[in-house]
């Protein structure tokens, strides 16, 4: 359960974007905060977290990576879909036979469904579980049909008896209001919301057997996004929540925010046609003009932002999902590399066809180890001023590594790490500082050597 390692893995970065837009609130607008006096263009740590973890996901499904061989997870409210079309594909069963057993087992579960027509098959809470969750689901309820089929008759008489008394109560309100106003009197219709509230379900509990194959199902097993990142279910009892071995913050511009609302025109193509090939002016007037026109907000900055990962933390988790001590071991070990990788490489992706950020490499990468996380905001309460600091991700660049030889020189846990940059003019501060014997860490020259 333990490694020799110091327990904490912290990660530091510098990523430029420019004419970008990595992430947005509701209105489509750059999100900011005020930090040392100074509106920062943010990145939110939820939007950076399923970049990573999706990023890691794509990897191992097309076999790629450190846990190309382990399963991933899938957070979504579809787990009634997946289940029928496993029990369609792979037992043969009729499709509306397939979906009602699906919906039926996860109710019995003690999950809910929307009660919209466009949420009547989704779950009303997202679920974080293995991908093949609906598959195993689909296996364990063909295995014990019988079983199921017993139960299910039971839900059914439960479900019809819960619609009975939902219409009689809705019937009885009618006729009073039908006496109060007069029989031969329409009286107006209340909306469906305060007629009457729907009858609850009294889902009868599923058999045992059947309940614990389910469970087993959505348990996180070996995904070993689930033990990194961590997941909240509060529905289920027996579903345990996982508390995540990652931490992540908030990405920052460590200069001023810098924001512009770009005015665009989208041409129609048959307008443009019809122009080009107009046969005197009139025409040519007549398909002037854009076809669609608009304002996007984009962002450029030089952004810090900072991870950790619990050593100690991510094996509890392996472990609790069955895996032996060796398996935790070996598993972990993937994990954290895969951890990395995803760090530096993973970009979050809104308007990633129109401005090509997920192509951005970091400035500087920092990985270093201590007994607890550290995180170097602090570095850049003072924000970098460009006119007199000179371009941001140098000057940042020489912020980070000046704060990282202070904290080392104050902390025994701190570990000196390991660096890696992918910028001309950093390379060359950090060749300097290595001829003068100053570099606070060592060079590494890939990623694979950041967790080395």
């Amino acid at each position: 359960m333990t490694t020799s390692k110091p327990q904490y893995l912290s990660l530091h970065v510098l990523e430029t974007f420019a004419a970008a837009l990595p992430v947005r609130d509701e209105n489509g607008q750059p999100k900011a905060f005020v930090y040392g006096s100074a509106e920062r263009t943010a990145i939110s740590a939820q939007a950076r977290r399923r970049a990573e973890r999706t990023h890691s996901r794509r990897r191992a499904n097309q076999g790629e990576g450190p846990l190309a061989s382990y399963s991933s997870g899938r957070r979504t409210r579809e787990w009634a879909l997946f289940t029928r079309d496993a029990l369609i594909k792979n037992h043969g069963w009729d499709a509306d036979q397939a979906l009602y057993a699906a919906k039926a087992a996860l109710e019995g579960l003690g999950l809910k469904f929307g009660e919209k027509d466009s949420t009547a098959q989704l779950t009303k809470v997202l679920i974080y579980a293995p991908e093949d969750a609906g598959d195993r689901i689909a296996q364990h309820l063909n295995t014990h049909s019988d079983t199921f089929n017993t139960w299910l008759t039971d839900y059914s008489a439960a479900k019809a008896e819960a619609a009975a008394k939902d219409e009689a109560k809705k019937n009885a309100k009618k006729n009073a209001r039908k006496k109060t106003t007069g029989e031969d009197t329409e009286a107006p219709a209340e909306p469906a919301a305060k007629d009457s509230k729907e009858e609850e379900v009294k889902v009868p509990p599923l058999p045992k057997d059947l309940r614990a194959g389910i469970l087993t199902a959505f348990a996180p097993r070996d995904a070993i996004d689930i033990t990194v990142f961590g997941r909240f279910l509060a529905e289920i009892a027996e579903l345990r929540t996982v508390d995540g071995a990652a931490q992540h913050s908030w990405a920052f511009t460590i200069a001023p925010a810098e924001h512009i609302d770009d005015f665009y025109a989208a041409a129609d193509d048959a307008k443009l046609e019809r122009r080009d090939n107009a046969l005197d002016f009139l025409d040519a007037a007549d398909n002037a003009g854009a076809g669609m026109t608009g304002y996007q907000s984009l962002i450029s900055g030089t952004f810090y932002r900072h991870a950790a990962l619990d050593r100690h933390k991510l094996r509890v988790n392996l472990q609790a999902s069955g895996m032996t001590q060796q398996e935790a071991e070996t598993a972990a070990q993937a994990a954290e590399a895969e951890f990395v990788h995803a760090f530096v490489d993973a970009v979050p992706r809104a308007k990633a066809n129109s401005t090509a950020s997920t192509g951005t490499l970091p400035n500087l990468v920092l990985a270093h180890e201590g007994a607890r996380p550290y995180f170097y905001a602090a570095a850049f309460q003072r924000h970098i001023d460009e006119t007199s600091d000179g371009p941001a991700a140098l000057a940042g660049a020489k912020r980070l590594l000046d704060h990282h030889r202070l904290i080392t020189t104050k902390r025994s846990d701190a570990t000196p790490g390991r660096l890696l940059t992918y910028d001309l003019d950093i390379q060359e501060l950090i060749d300097q500082l290595a001829a003068d014997g100053n570099l606070p860490a060592t060079e590494a020259t890939t990623l694979e050597q950041l967790t080395a």
